[in-house]
């Protein structure tokens, strides 16, 4: 039996030797062949490989023994090694028994060598680590990019800043121009989350229990109905919400217990101080926060105020007409996600007037038309279990608008219509739901499946709402329905399962206070 004794050398053309030096040892056995020498060393350098008679031989070339065909080196051993033409290929090993047949050999392997220097895989994370899996999408790079610039923002100091509007912790996100991107909301710091830095709405909370939160929604699940809303006005190609994704993302400036805070800046000194054991920190940092980015958008306003503009600056008829269609559309995304917090002050517009230039003394030119648009944010408090039965409504502030009154035009109908009415698209809805929701770690599978219910209900009332020419204020006004999917047993263990049929039903209680 001959054996093969070869020595691999990988030298990196960007650092020195000692540090990238490389020793693997293999020793590979074979079947003697007539004219195959006894013993052959081979070493590569750079790229080449030199036999112990100073041939040189290149890699891309097959080595001959004989009447034996030798390939080149450890192929798919996970190393990478330059040719000589620049390239890059893995090597193997392969010892031939004949000409027809062909078996790997065993491959040995020396180590790596103590002058390897350590890996970021062995170090712990240290600044503002970037959470790779989590804030990459890969459907959506644009996305990606704004992320990544969120975080190199931080990295450089340039913290998000908390908003003081609202009932949560919520934070203005800017990128290294120090231009803000993004509305970042953490998921613990939600009214009911154990961070909320509101101390008002604690007080509230503590002293009245009753009038506090919605119980017909799941706590701290706000980032979910956020990120949720977006999923819905995509299926329906609305395009009122604002992209909105689950992201983690960590800053100083967010709100952190003492405890946590202290024991980062513990885990620091430790670190500086003796680094050999700072090494075996997991994080070295705060932690991160779960929550949703939702982008910024740039030259809106409350509806509040153009709404009261428009009262004394009526609008052209073909702007109001477009005006017209967008908000629709914003009653189509509410009613199915049954957004228990829609005022006129938490929804925007954008209003551009229209470019003229005058042509003669009493005459005028349109050069730019108008641009009128609506954005639909603060969806955080939608997709409840159940319709609101206790306290209050919660009702839809925009029904008592003027533009309630009128009915849905042809063109939102045509284009939701087609949707609505097909089961299948809306068994779509729910699964893609399904997937964003499953990922918070307090999921529930049975509330889920009555917030799915409710949804549904909504979706049936607005098929009726729209094949009838029906106003949006008379869609509010329709009987709560639930449509739930019905349970089949599986076996006789007991075990039931969500089937394919579905009952509908009424629900008749109604709040205490039904004007608010």
């Amino acid at each position: 039996m001959n054996t093969h004794v070869v020595q691999l050398v990988d030298v990196a053309s960007d650092v020195s030797a000692p540090e990238r030096e490389l020793e693997v040892l293999a020793v590979m056995s074979a079947s003697p062949k007539k004219g195959t020498p006894n013993k052959k060393e081979y070493t590569k350098v750079n790229g080449t490989t030199h036999f112990e008679d100073d041939q040189l031989i290149d890699l891309d070339t097959p080595i001959t023994s004989g009447n034996q065909s030798v390939l080149p080196f450890l192929e798919g051993s996970g190393e990478s090694y330059q040719n000589s033409d620049g390239g890059t290929r893995k090597l193997n090993t392969v010892s031939p028994e004949s000409k027809e047949s062909s078996i790997l050999p065993d491959i040995g392997f020396a180590g790596i060598g103590k002058n390897l220097p350590k890996t970021r895989e062995h170090q712990p994370l240290l600044g503002h680590a970037r959470i790779e899996s989590v804030n990459r999408f890969i459907d959506d790079p644009h996305f990606s990019t704004l992320v990544l610039e969120a975080e190199e923002a931080i990295d450089q100091g340039i913290y998000p800043e908390r908003i003081y509007q609202g009932s949560s912790g919520s934070y203005f996100v800017k990128n290294t121009s120090h231009k803000t991107i993004a509305v970042f909301k953490p998921k613990d710091e939600e009214p009911y989350g154990s961070l909320n830095p509101k101390w008002t709405k604690w007080l509230h909370r503590l002293c009245c229990p009753c009038f506090f939160g919605r119980n017909c929604l799941v706590p701290n699940q706000g980032y979910l109905s956020e990120a949720g809303a977006y999923i819905v006005d995509q299926k329906l190609r609305l395009g009122v919400v604002p992209k909105t994704r689950v992201v983690k993302l960590i800053s100083e400036t967010f709100h952190y217990s003492r405890i946590i805070r202290e024991k980062a800046h513990a885990k620091q000194a430790i670190y500086d101080k003796f680094p050999a054991i700072g090494r075996r920190f997991n994080r070295l940092t705060l932690p991160p926060k779960v929550g949703s980015f939702q982008l910024f958008v740039e030259g809106y306003k409350d509806a509040e105020y153009w709404i009261r503009k428009f009262e004394t600056e009526p609008l052209s008829d073909s702007v109001k007409e477009e005006f017209q269609q967008q908000f629709e559309r914003l009653v189509v995304l509410d009613y199915i996600i049954r957004n228990t917090d829609r005022g006129n002050d938490n929804w925007l517009i954008q209003y551009v007037k229209a470019e003229t230039e005058k042509t003669s003394e009493n005459d005028y030119r349109e050069v730019k038309p108008a641009v009128i648009r609506i954005a639909a944010i603060d969806n955080g408090l939608a997709f409840p279990f159940k319709h609101p039965d206790s306290w209050r409504t919660y009702p839809f502030y925009w029904a008592w608008l003027p533009y309630a009154k009128i009915p849905f035009s042809q063109a939102t109908r045509d284009a939701i219509l087609p949707f609505i009415s097909d089961m299948n698209c809306v068994q779509d809805l729910c699964d893609e739901l399904y997937r964003l929701f499953k990922t918070d770690k307090g999921f529930d599978g049975i509330l889920f499946e009555r917030q799915m219910s409710v949804l549904r209900g909504q979706i049936l009332n607005l098929n009726q709402a729209l094949k009838q020419g029906k106003t949006p204020e008379e869609l509010v006004q329709l009987p709560q329905m639930v449509v739930e999917r019905s349970k089949i047993q599986l076996g006789n263990d007991g075990f039931r399962s969500y089937g394919d049929s579905f009952t509908q039903r009424f629900q008749y209680k109604g709040p205490f206070f039904k004007w608010f």
